[in-house]
């Protein structure tokens, strides 16, 4: 991760957590629906864990990541068990997983390693699997007012390394939504199914 991005999230979890007082995404429950009872499921880029709450909540079972050591220590108090520091490009699984939730995470991701990261997590996923991640789109990386650095991708470029993957688009839906920077702007949030064979 960018380290000023790091920093600020080490320094303001508890800040950006009070920032966004839903309960979990939205998108978690549609997610959770196409995939079978008690699926094993890989968060990547936890936050606070509300959404892998509500996941186990629900009877599956959730590897809680987060590249932030604050973060994990928020994601641990709301689950009452450890949550695990990991970077994106530290995931080393190999079909270990039934799918993979990155809830607004990959879009710090600077976009230069953004294919590597999501070669790791096709690789992680089992047959099958899917696969669910959203972004700001943009013109391209810069930071925001915050300082956090944003891979901003256009459309057309974030969909060529999804195309580059083993694995067929479920749905790609685009909204606008805002941040803790306030600043409403466009999103698209992508799930994909991992081939089968």
């Amino acid at each position: 991760m960018d380290r000023k991005t790091h920093d600020f999230y080490q320094e303001k979890a508890r800040e950006w957590a009070a920032a966004f007082p839903y309960s979990y995404s939205r998108f978690v429950d549609p997610f959770l629906e196409r995939l079978e009872p008690g699926a094993s499921i890989l968060d990547l880029g936890c936050g606070d864990a509300r959404d892998a709450a509500r996941m186990e909540a629900k009877g599956f079972s959730v590897d809680v990541t987060d590249g932030t050591p604050s973060m994990v220590e928020l994601a641990t108090e709301k689950l009452g068990r450890p949550a695990r520091l990991m970077q994106f490009g530290e995931l080393e699984g190999v079909e270990g997983y039934d799918a993979v939730w990155a809830h607004a995470s990959l879009h710090h991701q600077p976009f230069a390693g953004l294919g590597d990261v999501l070669s790791r997590v096709a690789r992680a996923m089992r047959p099958g699997a899917i696969f669910f991640a959203n972004y700001k789109l943009g013109d391209g990386e810069h930071r925001d007012a915050l300082g956090r650095l944003y891979n901003f991708p256009p459309r057309e470029d974030l969909m060529g390394l999804y195309n580059a993957q083993d694995w067929e688009m479920v749905q790609a839906e685009d909204y606008q939504d805002g941040g803790m920077d306030k600043v409403l702007r466009d999103w698209i949030a992508i799930t994909v199914r991992r081939n089968p064979t």
